[in-house]
């Protein structure tokens, strides 16, 4: 379809939207529906169909006997209701089949969709499916539990893509790339060392994030035997596992059981489970399900009556309309309460509305409160909506239970990572100093961080630590190893490489806030140098097990520098104010950060904590105070927290190692 085409189909949506606007007088208009059954309401009996669209002039349901070919059965006209809902019950047994809905306007009739509120499909989600919810349970599903609570402030992060995890033949999986390779115990490496499951256990994080695992588009389920990747964030049906990690694609229950299995092994291991989720777009934009409804009502639009697109990805969703916040909340308690899911990541979470965000928190937390809930505090291009309402990290003092990522930290660790040749603190750049004092005491107000020297907020944001996610990679942009390599253009040698992904996740690991591990860092991971991977094969995005073999020295330092941080409260302080009256920053020279945590606050066992970190590329030596012993717990030789050395006086600090200390 060449461009000429799209215009023109997007201009007749456009002029659609526009009669039925006048209709009302603008979106804002439309009639809310306040029922939480929209969607199908599926018994043995009967089966009850739900749709809102107060534009539509007639609408059908289909039924088919699979989800997909040219099998259907029946078409069933939908009676119109008040405040845009159509409904039709059908008095018989329909589990088993298939069913779209399909509206016509005044002026157009709209390609079949599964409906926005689909929570089973068919291959590739064109069709939903009707199904007993009884049979996806997997066996001792009632008995599930989530893991011991653990407060915000006290959660390890740690960043997963499902087929990068088990895909390589080195993880040992009997189901590579799958929900089912997450359930697996035993699996390991050529060499012996624990993969999967077992790495996540070893490592002792507390929340696995898991890239996106709801249906998204790109991904052919009905060729998974070609090469075939995507990140996910493309959405298709937000309420539906992807198929393409199910052993079946084609089997709705199987998809949902399996997705259920692997939440249940992760909870079994003390993991809990967050999701990233994608509601600031969608993957199609004049075809999405959400158009196929209501069209024009759930995006926003340019005064031309053009999509706008802060996502930069063909559109962005419009939070502040009733039924998006509506389908956004409703979408998130579906997930808590069918899959047990622990916590939301919000992808792009500046495009969404500050009230949204607000209600959907507590909405939430009144169903579980132990839920936990981070996003990006940035779009990605301007938005019609006023940036006063949007949940971007200049805002986030107004909205609640919600942290957003410290790019602060992250550039200020290791460079821009718009320019692949920058550097930062731990790669050579010490001017990069107070951009990482800002992450370390979490983005709040401290009287010892300069702001005006902080790289881009140049006021604090986060009204308490654990608003603040500090990390140094993600999925987006190189992974650390790669951006050190690349940023030194040659001139690190291997160990330094390695001391620099130690240095700069160890300030993670020790700042206030909530770290947050991309997988694969704690075994230097490499993309071979893209940058961009979001549709790679897996010769550049899965991870290789023989890594941990070869990394083991540091894979074991990250598992000492995650257990030192679970066992110390005072790296977790809760408040602002603690954070104010119980860090502080010590004189040092250039390329050396060091400061001190007061235990009593958070009734630690260590009394005081001293924490350093040396990117020169020579030894640091620091006065202490005088009649003090420091013992040590971390300084880059060993990694199992049995060091014997004591400090009093001074302190040496190798280049490019963080020590920390105690007494």
């Amino acid at each position: 379809m060449n461009k000429w085409t799209l215009l023109c189909i997007s201009l007749f949506v456009a002029m659609s939207c526009r009669e039925k606007q006048a209709q009302y007088g603008g979106y804002h208009e439309y009639p809310a529906y306040q029922g939480k059954d929209l969607g199908l309401t599926y018994t043995p009996a009967a089966s009850t169909f739900r749709l809102w669209s107060p534009v539509a002039k007639n609408v059908v349901v289909h039924l088919y006997r699979s989800g997909t070919g040219d099998n259907r059965i029946e078409t069933v006209n939908m009676d119109s209701q008040e405040n845009g809902l159509w409904q039709a019950r059908v008095a018989k047994d329909l589990n088993g089949l298939f069913y779209t809905f399909q509206v016509e306007t005044d002026s157009l009739t709209l390609d079949e969709t599964p409906g926005i509120y689909a929570k089973a499909t068919g291959v590739n989600g064109r069709r939903a499916a009707i199904i007993d919810w009884n049979v996806t349970h997997p066996e001792g599903w009632a008995d599930d539990r989530r893991p011991n609570t653990v407060s915000f402030h006290e959660a390890v992060l740690y960043e997963m893509h499902i087929r990068d995890y088990t895909i390589h033949p080195s993880a040992g999986s009997r189901y590579p790339g799958k929900y089912l390779g997450l359930t697996e115990r035993l699996t390991r490496n050529p060499a012996g060392e624990a993969t999967g499951l077992d790495h996540l256990s070893e490592l002792g994080i507390t929340h696995v994030h898991l890239l996106p695992a709801f249906d998204f588009r790109t991904v052919n389920e009905t060729k998974l035997d070609s090469p075939q990747f995507n990140w996910g964030y493309d959405p298709q049906n937000y309420n539906v596992p992807e198929g393409s990690y199910a052993t079946d694609p084609y089997n709705p229950v199987i998809r949902i059981r399996e997705f259920k299995q692997m939440v249940q092994a992760l909870h079994a291991s003390g993991i809990r489970v967050v999701m990233d989720v994608v509601y600031n777009h969608t993957g199609e934009t004049e075809k999405s399900n959400f158009n196929l409804e209501v069209p024009g009502y759930y995006y926003r639009h340019k005064p031309d009556g053009s999509w706008s697109d802060a996502a930069a990805c063909g559109n962005e969703t419009a939070s502040e309309r009733t039924m998006m916040r509506k389908f956004m909340i409703e979408s998130c308690l579906w997930w808590v309460k069918e899959y047990h899911i622990d916590g939301f990541r919000f992808d792009l979470m500046g495009i969404h509305d500050i009230q949204t965000m607000n209600e959907l928190t507590a909405e939430l937390m009144a169903a579980e409160p132990s839920l936990i809930f981070y996003g990006e505090g940035w779009t990605a291009g301007g938005s019609p909506l006023p940036d006063s309402l949007r949940a971007l990290k200049a805002n986030m003092t107004r909205v609640d239970r919600v942290a957003a990522f410290s790019d602060e930290l992250r550039d200020g660790l290791k460079g821009s990572v718009f320019d692949e040749l920058s550097t930062g603190f731990v790669n050579g750049s010490p001017g990069a100093a107070m951009s990482v004092k800002f992450g370390i005491v979490g983005a709040v107000q401290h009287p010892q961080v300069n702001y005006p020297e902080v790289n881009y907020s140049k006021n604090p944001w986060a009204r308490e630590p654990w608003q603040c996610i500090n990390y140094v990679s993600c999925h987006d942009n190189h992974t650390l190893a790669d951006k050190l390599r690349i940023s030194g253009k040659g001139n690190f040698s291997p160990s330094d490489l390695e001391k620099m992904d130690l240095l700069a996740n160890g300030v993670v690991l020790t700042s206030q806030g909530i770290p947050f591990i991309h997988a694969g860092e704690e075994m230097m991971r490499t993309k071979k140098g893209d940058h961009n991977s979001y549709n790679k094969p897996d010769s550049i995005n899965a991870i290789d097990w023989t890594w941990k073999s070869r990394y083991k020295r540091i894979v074991e330092h990250y598992k000492s520098l995650i257990a030192q941080r679970r066992a110390h409260p005072s790296f977790t302080m809760p408040t602002a104010s603690q954070v104010r009256d119980h860090l502080s920053f010590l004189p040092t020279p250039s390329g050396v950060i060091a400061y001190t945590l007061d235990g009593s606050v958070s009734e630690d066992q260590w009394k005081d904590i001293l924490v350093i970190a040396n990117t020169n590329s020579t030894t640091a030596t620091l006065s202490l105070p005088p009649a003090t012993r420091w013992k040590v717990s971390y300084d880059g030789s060993t990694a199992d927290g049995t060091s014997t050395k004591e400090y009093s006086g001074s302190v040496k600090v190798a280049s490019k190692t963080l020590v920390v200390c105690y007494r």
